[in-house]
């Protein structure tokens, strides 16, 4: 990696940074925080929520037909989410213990908090919990599947990648033949230090 990409990563980070603190402002605002993975509301939040709450039969009736015929084939997809969870969840079990690959843990992944929100009825709430089943096993399918990738091939495509994985822009650029020989190894070792939330700044340091 040059220092003009390295100085590029670190502003990416800067940035994400400084999103995170609006964020926060934001939450603020809207009048609820996390203490300890736990949402707590401000008094009188919940109430306002309440309020605002449709009911089924109302939302029903302004639901199109469209969406009501199609429903079940969206929600047939929890059949391959399923089984593709417990695939995958197998696989790590059994390969990243034999590889020493710290495991990837579902619960960071796969968060169901929006049933705290008041303002969501029965199907509104199913909804959600729905859509974060479904995208959260994507991202912790995608967080196995990008540690097993640095393990074993941590070269960068040579077609630009639209959404790469967090750990890509690390990876050795497409063609360097010295750079994968002498220094595969090191990736392999700094992949649970990155896991574990270590010092990715190091990583990089290390990998330049």
């Amino acid at each position: 990696m040059t220092q003009r990409m390295q100085d590029l990563a670190d502003e990416i980070i800067g940035l994400q940074a400084k999103l995170d603190i609006e964020i926060e402002k934001r939450r603020k605002v809207l009048g609820w925080k996390l203490k300890e993975q736990f949402v707590e509301f401000e008094e009188g939040i919940v109430a306002q929520h309440r309020l605002l709450r449709m009911g089924i039969p109302r939302y029903f009736a302004q639901t199109s037909l469209a969406t009501v015929v199609t429903a079940p084939i969206i929600y047939s997809l929890i059949i391959p989410f399923v089984i593709a969870d417990l695939w995958v969840s197998l696989y790590q079990m059994i390969c990243f213990r034999v590889y020493q690959i710290k495991l990837v843990r579902r619960s960071d992944y796969i968060v169901f908090d929006r049933r705290h929100l008041s303002y969501l009825n029965g199907i509104e709430a199913l909804n959600c919990a729905f859509c974060a089943y479904g995208n959260g096993l994507i991202g912790y399918i995608g967080e196995i599947s990008s540690r097993t990738e640095q393990y074993w091939c941590p070269i960068k495509h040579a077609v630009r990648i639209p959404d790469p994985h967090k750990r890509y822009s690390q990876f050795l650029e497409y063609g360097d033949a010295e750079g994968y020989r002498a220094r595969l190894d090191s990736f392999r070792k700094n992949l649970n230090d990155q896991a574990s939330g270590g010092d990715l700044g190091q990583a990089r340091k290390r990998g330049k």
